[in-house]
């Protein structure tokens, strides 16, 4: 029992005793000391074991760790961070199997149907297997996500919003999603060059231009690769740079990975 819990529990008692010697006569000095004491040894117990609890997680859990303590304190109170960990880990699992399931039933594709090309996007470059898969599993994860979410998360979220970055200026805007469509509907995608749109950013509080943590989902095929965040290339504004660090640098908040068979990792 911790210092300040033990002198509270005795003062309680001391207290008690105080308040004992007026009404001694009735015979239930006793049994008030008794129920007194217990109450305080089990609020003090729950309270430790609160403390405990929220440490062992914070140890084990990279998202708990990510989590503000502000909001984590508040998380606490109902369902806990774990619990988040777990929904949002299976939302992947849930995404993988149902994408798989349309095509190759109870199985994953191969290396070599991951890489089949199944069609061309609008500007006439090749759609492999695996990318077509990945974007039908999102959509998939980013349900499930939201409705986890909406229970458990005690703040503000965004699901696949863009930003737009400026890593000089170290400014940050929110591009609309009717503006983005928009954009892509007018075929103006070079407008859309140099923008971020990650799959959720869970704020802290009201200001949706903070993270206090960013999470993606990946689903690597096959699915032996390893999740791994996304690399600039050659003519990107961020060039040789991850999506991890410009997510972070642009949003403030830890950025966390999200697959099917790894979990939620850094």
């Amino acid at each position: 029992m911790r210092p300040v819990t033990s002198l509270w529990v005795a003062c309680v008692l001391l207290t008690a005793c105080a308040g004992g010697s007026r009404h001694s006569r009735h015979g239930d000095l006793g049994f008030v000391d008794s129920e007194t004491a217990g109450k305080a040894r089990h609020a003090a117990y729950v309270a430790e074991q609160s403390s405990a609890r929220a440490a062992t997680q914070a140890m084990a859990s990279p998202l708990v760790k990510a989590i503000p303590p502000a909001v984590l304190a508040l998380m606490l109170q109902d369902h806990g961070a774990d619990e988040l960990e777990k929904q949002l880990a299976a939302c992947a699992v849930q995404a993988e199997r149902l994408g798989n399931a349309r095509y190759f039933r109870d199985r994953p594709p191969t290396r070599q149907e991951c890489a089949e090309v199944v069609e061309q996007d609008r500007c006439g470059k090749p759609v492999t297997r695996a990318m077509q898969l990945g974007k039908q599993k999102h959509v998939l994860a980013l349900q499930c996500a939201e409705a986890v979410l909406k229970e458990l998360w005690p703040a503000p979220f965004s699901i696949e919003q863009r930003y737009r970055y400026y890593p000089n200026a170290r400014f940050l805007e929110t591009i609309s999603k009717a503006k983005e469509a928009q954009l892509i509907a007018d075929d103006c995608t070079e407008e859309l060059r140099g923008t971020i749109k990650p799959d959720l950013v869970l704020h802290g509080d009201r200001d949706l231009l903070k993270s206090a943590l960013t999470l993606d989902f990946k689903f690597p095929c096959p699915d032996s690769n390893l999740p791994n965040w996304t690399q600039y290339g050659r003519g990107s504004p961020y060039e040789d740079m991850s999506q991890k660090t410009i997510y972070q640098d642009a949003l403030g908040g830890e950025a966390l990975l999200i697959s099917p068979r790894r979990g939620i990792e850094r």
